[in-house]
């Protein structure tokens, strides 16, 4: 076994994995799992930098997390950001804070490694499951992109297309700095169009109807699981594995899109990060069942993170 650690540092979230790899037996043992919200992407799509207070809380969230590596002596780490970094001018401010930080840089890989990553982490487990038909369809809805990935026992293809959960509702649904409590119908519609044109160009490269299992990951994905289950709390293990039904997103999509503010926060698993973004990604991930033709998601807890994690191992 290796000691590994992981952090996967997204537009919304940050999370940390510090597991034992054995890359022989194909087992990953967690030790320590953890997300904090820090919203690095605040912004982005309008000003094109990361903001102060955003850096600050991701510089607070890392050191946190030095900590957690240091106590269990992980023997390597790996560093990974995504969509926010890539399109951020004072990218260089995060690379320096980071490296600051936990002694490594953080790798701002591109969409299809970021593919990748996400198609290892959420398949490695599901090889030789009778009851899931492949190809796999693996979707990533983060927060300010979303990847796409087709794959068998390995990739086959994959995508990633600006469309997230922090994206939409920044771009579509803030007026003058506040979200609209509930949207309009105009404004659904018109952040439906923008997800729509990110389907066709996400088709121009992988074959998303050619997918015999879609399987769900990231927190907008895990958090409809929780609505859909009337989970009391947040429960990690009830919501890996489990099974969405197209017309069960649809209804808890559009309940979102209905409701207000304290009445998403109210709902006992949302965590309080995503309530005003939690919308925009059910929309998301429903656009795609539809235009999949999918009549289930198969929801994963296990994501990047757990590729990241992999990659370390066997490096």
């Amino acid at each position: 076994m290796t000691r590994v650690a992981a952090i996967d540092c997204g537009t919304n979230s940050i999370r940390l994995l510090v597991a034992d790899a054995d890359p022989a037996t194909g087992e990953l043992v967690d030790l320590d799992r953890r997300m904090t919200i820090v919203r690095l992407g605040q912004g982005v799509d309008r000003t094109g930098r990361l903001a102060p207070e955003a850096l600050e809380r991701t510089f607070a969230a890392c050191r946190e997390y030095a900590a957690v590596i240091k106590e269990h002596g992980a023997e390597r780490l790996r560093f990974v950001a995504t969509s926010a970094s890539r399109d951020a001018e004072n990218r260089d401010e995060f690379v320096q804070g980071v490296l600051g930080i936990l002694g490594v840089e953080p790798e701002v890989i591109t969409g299809d490694q970021e593919a990748e990553f996400s198609f290892t982490g959420a398949t490695k487990e599901l090889t030789g499951r009778d009851d899931l038909a492949r190809p796999y369809l693996v979707v990533d809805i983060g927060g300010g992109s979303t990847e796409f990935v087709v794959g068998d026992d390995h990739v086959r293809a994959a995508r990633s297309v600006d469309v997230g959960c922090v994206r939409m509702t920044e771009r579509h649904l803030v007026r003058d700095g506040v979200v609209a409590d509930p949207p309009g119908p105009e404004l659904v519609a018109a952040m439906r169009a923008d997800i729509e044109a990110a389907l066709d160009v996400a088709a121009e490269t992988v074959p998303l109807t050619e997918a015999r299992t879609l399987v769900g990951l990231a927190g907008s994905v895990t958090t409809v699981s929780a609505i859909a289950q009337e989970l009391p709390e947040y429960d990690s293990a009830r919501i890996h594995h489990s099974r969405v039904s197209r017309g069960r997103v649809r209804a808890i999509t559009e309940g979102l899109l209905r409701s207000t503010h304290a009445e998403r926060a109210a709902i006992p698993s949302m965590h309080p990060g995503r309530v005003d973004v939690i919308g925009a990604g059910a929309l998301v991930l429903l656009a795609i069942m539809e235009r999949v033709g999918a009549t289930e998601v198969v929801v994963s807890e296990h994501d990047i993170l757990d590729g990241i994690a992999w990659s370390v191992a066997r490096a």
